[in-house]
Parts: C-alpha cells; sequence; structure tokens
C-alpha cells in the first residue's frame, strides 16, 4: 500500500471509532455509568483474586480515566484483556506453581504489574479526551499497547508449560520461564493473542461507534506490532532484565512502548497523519 492511499486509509479507520459520548445531561449520566462500572470490575478483579487490593485499586484509578476520557469501547477492550489475561494465569496453575514460574502466591497480580500495562494506555486516552491525537492514532496505538500486553502474557503462561524453550537470541536451550526464552508453542500463543486483540478491538470499536471501514489495515498494524513488541519484551528480558538492569515491570513498560511506536512507525508509511 503506497502513501497515496493515506487519505483513505485515514478515512477508513476513522469509521471504526466510537462517537462522542455526549454532553449534557447525557453526558454526565453516561460519565457515572462508566465510572460506577470501572470501580465494579475492579471489585469483581479482587473478588477472583486477580488483583490484589492495591492493584485493584490502581486499575479502578485508570480504568476511570480511560472510560471518561477515550470512551466505551476502550474501556472494554481493557476487560477483555484483564479477563483473559487471568484466566490464561489460572490454566493449570498448580503446575506452574510447583515449577515455581507462577504469577503471584495464587495467580493475582499486583501493582507494578498493572501499572507496567495500564499507565500507556490511559495516556493514549487522556491525549484522546484532550485532542492531542487525532481518533485514528489513538485506536490503532491503545490497541497495539494491549495486542503487545495480550501476545507477552498468552506466550508467557503457556510457553512455561511446554518444554524446548531457547534463547531468543542465542537459541540455546533455557529452562521455561526463563527471561529471554521463546518457545514454539509461545509464539504460536504470541500470534493468537495480538491478532485476536485486534479482531476484538476493532469489533468493539464498530459495536460502540461505527461499522469498520478498511478494517485489514488495523488488523496488520496492530497484529504486527503487538507480536514484535513480545519480541522486544523477551530481548529486554535477556540483556537487561536477567543483569538486574531492568524489573519486570519496566521491561513490560518498555515492550508495550516499543508496540506503540512500531505501530505509529507502520501509520507513518501508509500514510495516516500522526
Amino acid at each position: 500500500m503506497g502513501l497515496t492511499h493515506g487519505p483513505r486509509v485515514a478515512q477508513a479507520l476513522s469509521r471504526t471509532l466510537p462517537p462522542p459520548e455526549g454532553s449534557g445531561v447525557l453526558g454526565a449520566v453516561a460519565s457515572v455509568i462508566g465510572a460506577v462500572a470501572t470501580v465494579l470490575l475492579a471489585v469483581a478483579a479482587l473478588v477472583a483474586r486477580a488483583l490484589t487490593p492495591a492493584a485493584a485499586a490502581v486499575a479502578a484509578g485508570f480504568g476511570i480515566a480511560i472510560v471518561l476520557s477515550a470512551g466505551f469501547a476502550y474501556l472494554s477492550l481493557m476487560v477483555v484483556f484483564v479477563v483473559v489475561s487471568s484466566v490464561a494465569t489460572r490454566y493449570r496453575f498448580d503446575e506452574k506453581a510447583r515449577r515455581h514460574v507462577q504469577e503471584g502466591r495464587a495467580g493475582e497480580r499486583g501493582v507494578s504489574n498493572v501499572l507496567a500495562h495500564i499507565v500507556l494506555p490511559t495516556g493514549l486516552a487522556l491525549a484522546d479526551g484532550l485532542g492531542r491525537l487525532p481518533p485514528v492514532v489513538t485506536a490503532v496505538l491503545f490497541a497495539s499497547a494491549l495486542a503487545f500486553a495480550a501476545a507477552d502474557t498468552l506466550a508467557s503462561e503457556f510457553g512455561v508449560l511446554t518444554g524446548g524453550a531457547v534463547s531468543i537470541l542465542s537459541l540455546r536451550p533455557v529452562a521455561p520461564g526463563t527471561n529471554g526464552g521463546v518457545s514454539t508453542v509461545g509464539e504460536i500463543f504470541a500470534v493468537v493473542g495480538s491478532l485476536g486483540t485486534a479482531l476484538v478491538g476493532i469489533g468493539l470499536l464498530g459495536l460502540f461507534g461505527s461499522p469498520a471501514g478498511r478494517a485489514v489495515v488495523y488488523l496488520l498494524v496492530v497484529g504486527v506490532a503487538g507480536f514484535v513488541g513480545c519480541q522486544v519484551d523477551s530481548v529486554l528480558g535477556e540483556t537487561l532484565e536477567n543483569r538486574g538492569w531492568l524489573t519486570k515491570g519496566s521491561t513490560n513498560f518498555l515492550g508495550m512502548l516499543s508496540a506503540m511506536g512500531l505501530a505509529a512507525l507502520l501509520l507513518g508509511v501508509v500514510g495516516v497523519p500522526l
């Protein structure tokens, strides 16, 4: 697709976005509903032991900022990610615990993990609410950030259950769960997580807004950015996290940032204005 197609791509992608939440009484009611729904979802995650109490409070605060700034489609995509990641984390959890590769003590995620995955998407939502980003850019970058998160989570949670992990750089065998270790199963689930997020994202944008236009551009950019970001995360894990220069949270943050950066670059290639 050449640069001459840029305006048409931007116009088509813009039709995937939800309309403004409204103003006046209706807008206020929508805001209250969004805030209350966010708090209830955080409480549900706490009850299900998917989040620690502190992490649930952080998620609620950031989630309210997302829904009030960008709308329900964006909050819904975040919720889908949390639900899928929680299911993946609990899958064969006892076996993961025996191998000491489980998340938390009972599959719960703490504040550092939540912040690593929600700060950048919230920043995008706030920028959208302030009119600092074109809506099409917000949609693609937000979905790309969560595509990375889904790819990384599914690759990790399912990859640790299989043998045959190798270093992403040297290709030497490593123990499953090692920072920088990748496996065939893990890479397959990274693709599933990334493309699945892209598909769900464009569906939610259509549900809360208007039917999608050139959906293939959105899907390709988000899918590729999420998967590549997952690989960057593995490289950072092997080169910097293993040396103690990064924490798990900061590695995830930088991996998500790389996915967003690649998505922005790809949007520039197809001519979508940044």
